[in-house]
């Protein structure tokens, strides 16, 4: 089954205080490339993100936004360093030693001392985040992967009805290749008894030109490989891991075949039918581009 490379997916998790939300907005890449956007403080957490989705993803183009939020207060909180005041302590303890006056310093007035108490962030419990972030983004990729599947067999339907249109060219061309040995064996002797006006011609000349045309003009090998590269189409489309760099691929050896059947060809009606499979394979190979 196809997925599409273009898809969108949210998901929200929590643990302890710890909210986290992810968004990821996946479009076509021709490898699997990941963008992320975390807070500041879960920047440690990127590379597991990443590997995270790499492991569900094989193609496209992920732009991934993380936000947090904390469920209990939030703010600035006072922080105390500790080590600062028992050395402002000692300080006023040698002071008053060296001057013989009493240290009365009270605790609020240490506080009050520069950098004794500051106000800073609250600190991140970064294993609860690192547990919302994984319910998140496991729901996240669910849904991702669900519009991905959902365009994706729009996609397959698309192509698959494609592919028959390729087929009947393709057998239209089977078909009239012999007719076309034929019209060149009567255009050619019509010629050479317009040429020769009632010369009695050798038939085994006429017979060994028309045999030349009829052995450079063979296609059968071509036709051959489009209906074995139609057939892998088809198995990759309904095949469960990602195929979209493998219908590329065949897509590429489809033209060529049907490349080397036009350049074969000298027959008008065949050349026809190469330009309509060339027009044809152009479309698949666009649709193609959509799929991871």
């Amino acid at each position: 089954m196809l997925r599409s490379m273009t898809g969108f997916g949210s998901g929200r998790g929590v643990a302890g205080d710890e909210e986290i939300v992810v968004e990821l907005k996946s479009v076509n890449h021709k490898f699997c490339e990941v963008k992320v956007r975390l807070p500041r403080e879960l920047a440690s957490l990127e590379t597991a993100l990443v590997r995270r989705i790499k492991d569900r993803v094989a193609r496209g183009s992920l732009d991934v936004s993380v936000k947090r939020s904390v469920r209990a207060a939030v703010g600035l909180v006072p922080v105390v360093d500790a080590a600062l005041a028992k050395e402002y302590r000692r300080a006023f303890a040698e002071l008053a030693a060296a001057t013989g006056v009493a240290d009365s310093t009270t605790v609020r007035e240490l506080a009050a001392l520069p950098n004794v108490l500051r106000l800073e962030e609250p600190q991140v419990d970064v294993a609860k985040a690192s547990q919302a972030l994984d319910a998140a983004i496991d729901l996240g990729l669910v849904a991702l992967e669900t519009m991905r599947t959902t365009e994706g067999r729009a996609i397959e339907k698309d192509l698959l009805g494609r592919l028959e249109m390729v087929e009947k060219s393709v057998n239209e061309v089977m078909n009239q290749s012999p007719v076309s040995v034929d019209d060149y064996r009567k255009r050619l002797t019509e010629r050479i008894a317009e040429l020769t006006q009632g010369m009695t011609i050798d038939p085994q000349r006429i017979a060994q030109e028309v045999a030349f045309f009829a052995e450079r003009g063979d296609v059968a090998e071509e036709l051959t490989r489009l209906g074995s590269h139609l057939e892998q189409f088809r198995s990759l489309c309904a095949a469960p891991e990602p195929a979209g760099r493998k219908l590329d691929f065949l897509v590429q050896e489809m033209h060529r075949e049907v490349n080397t059947t036009g350049s074969k060809s000298a027959s008008a009606s065949i050349t026809g039918l190469v330009v309509q499979l060339k027009a044809e394979l152009e479309r698949v190979r666009e649709q193609v581009q959509n799929v991871e």
